[in-house]
């Protein structure tokens, strides 16, 4: 162990700023600091956070289905209630920043779960979940605004352990043994093995990552000793944040709140965090719970890692561990899914249930709406287009997809009759579904604007939005490809019940 207990920036920067280059140069993990600033900065402000949020989920497939099997689960799903089918639903039903937080949680699983040494890194990726649902507990019993970044940082409290376990993986191990010795400190085994402290190497890697500085500063550790009610909310994430990390150790070993463990825990952290041996136990019972929703979701299974020589995944993990996936259902080559038909009601359901339980306001259902069609058809981009009287003129509200935020701004047009199209379709109030847009008599029809914006738009819907012959606006919803399957009957009844859902939230005194 080194003489100076706190070395110096010059002493640790080689050793540190080696493994940050080398991290910065890898690829995943440049993507995954990347992803995971994009989503801290995503701000709950009313409809336009749930919006950014779903666009960003919408955008990865895989999260996509992560997070709706998360909130399908027993915990989330209301008892007797319909599925889950959109990613606004779930975000409602889970919470802004639930649905935030899980979903750097699952980038971070992606990122490094199936490293080589696996059962290392999924031990330190399951305190890491764990640590953020403690953090998200606290949080919502908090009184202080912006509460929730304190699940952040709990979430990345041990982010140094799990990249050196995973680039690094012999010195982990050294540090590991060091540890276990019982001479020193987890702490001051990484800073002999490494020059630096895990907390330390965690800092610089969000540092790097651009993560705001209140949530750096809430991974720093905490003296020895019992805590005394934090002064500010620096002081309280900082508390949570070391409260979250030792929870989820503790319960990684199965130990509860009665434990000896346990009651040291609420010695330290007890007067500070106002946890007496009830609050504690109920504490330990509903993370144990969400925890095991959220494995469920991400469907972790079981990988044994021949360099660690361990019996494959911890105990929790193995029991939460599930089959390979859901089953693939294909799509045409259009890029409509073979089972359409089932995610459209599935939509249908899910909406009309919103509207029964009066949980949906106008834009909920009309985002929830967008979302089905752009899913449940294989659309490549979605929007919903509404009247701006001040300014005469149909412009695009909402939309996902490809390069969504372009084509929205520029999805505008005149509210005064035309011959194209679109006005047609309103005038007529008339469902369109256009198989190929590339035939001549389509392509005469389509407005120049149209043309310039979406040039390569191939196929696609239009549903006008039209209640006691007012022309409100329309849906749009186009692929890069002809879809010469066109749309049976059944999903056609199914495409007019969604709109229809839409047309009653429009109607006034509905």
């Amino acid at each position: 162990m080194p003489s100076n207990p706190h070395p110096s920036d010059s002493e640790q920067r080689p050793v540190r700023g080696a493994l940050l280059k080398k991290l910065s140069g890898d690829e995943g993990m440049f993507a995954l600091g990347a992803s995971v600033a994009r989503v801290v900065q995503l701000a709950d402000s009313d409809d336009q956070g749930t919006q950014s949020l779903a666009y960003y989920v919408l955008s990865d497939v895989a999260l996509t289905q992560k997070v709706l099997r998360l909130a399908n689960t027993p915990t989330y799903r209301a008892a007797g209630g319909t599925a889950v089918t959109t990613i606004s639903r779930a975000i409602s039903l889970l919470g802004f920043d639930n649905v935030k937080t899980t979903a750097m949680a699952m980038l971070l699983v992606d990122t490094l779960a199936n490293s080589r040494h696996a059962h290392s890194v999924r031990i330190e990726l399951e305190a890491a979940l764990c640590a953020s649902l403690v953090g998200r507990e606290m949080a919502r019993l908090s009184v202080y605004q912006g509460a929730e970044e304190a699940a952040i940082g709990a979430l990345f409290k041990n982010i140094g352990a799990l990249v050196v376990a995973s680039h690094e993986h012999a010195l982990f191990r050294e540090i590991g043994v060091l540890a276990a010795a019982g001479k020193v400190t987890e702490a001051q085994a990484a800073l002999q093995v490494l020059g630096c402290s895990y907390d330390s190497l965690s800092a610089a890697i969000l540092h790097e990552w651009k993560i705001p500085d209140v949530i750096v500063r809430a991974l720093a550790p905490l003296p020895p000793g019992p805590c005394k009610p934090a002064a500010g909310r620096q002081e309280w994430m900082r508390q949570v944040v070391s409260f979250s990390m030792e929870t989820a150790r503790l319960l990684a070993r199965r130990l509860g709140a009665d434990s000896a463990e346990g009651r040291a825990l609420e010695q330290r952290y007890g007067a500070a965090l106002n946890l007496d041996q009830d609050r504690l136990a109920q504490l330990f019972a509903t993370v144990s719970r969400d925890m095991d929703s959220l494995l469920e979701s991400l469907q972790m299974g079981v990988q044994a890692d021949p360099d660690d020589g361990g019996p494959g995944l911890p105990g929790v993990l193995a029991q939460a561990a599930m089959g390979a996936g859901e089953a693939p259902q294909g799509s045409h080559p259009s890029g409509k899914p073979h089972n359409a038909r089932e995610l459209l009601l599935a939509g249908v359901q899910e909406v009309t249930q919103m509207r029964a339980g009066g949980h949906g306001k106008v834009n909920d259902i009309i985002q929830a709406v967008l979302e089905t069609l752009y899913r449940g058809m294989g659309f490549r981009f979605a929007t919903v287009c509404l009247k701006d009287v001040r300014s005469g003129q149909y412009r695009a509200r909402v939309a996902f997809g490809e390069r969504h935020a372009e084509r929205q701004a520029g999805f505008v047009f005149p509210s005064a009759a035309g011959d194209d199209l679109f006005h047609l379709a309103m005038q007529n109030n008339a469902d369109l579904m256009i198989a190929d847009a590339s035939a001549p008599k389509i392509r005469a029809l389509l407005p120049e604007w149209h043309r310039r914006l979406l040039p390569d738009a191939r196929s696609f819907i239009v549903l006008p939005l039209v209640v006691n012959s007012v022309q409100l606006g329309l849906f749009y919803a186009d692929r890069a490809l002809p879809a010469p399957e066109g749309v049976p009957p059944d999903e056609t009844s199914l495409i007019r019940a969604l709109k229809g859902q839409v047309l009653v939230a429009l109607t006034p005194g509905s």
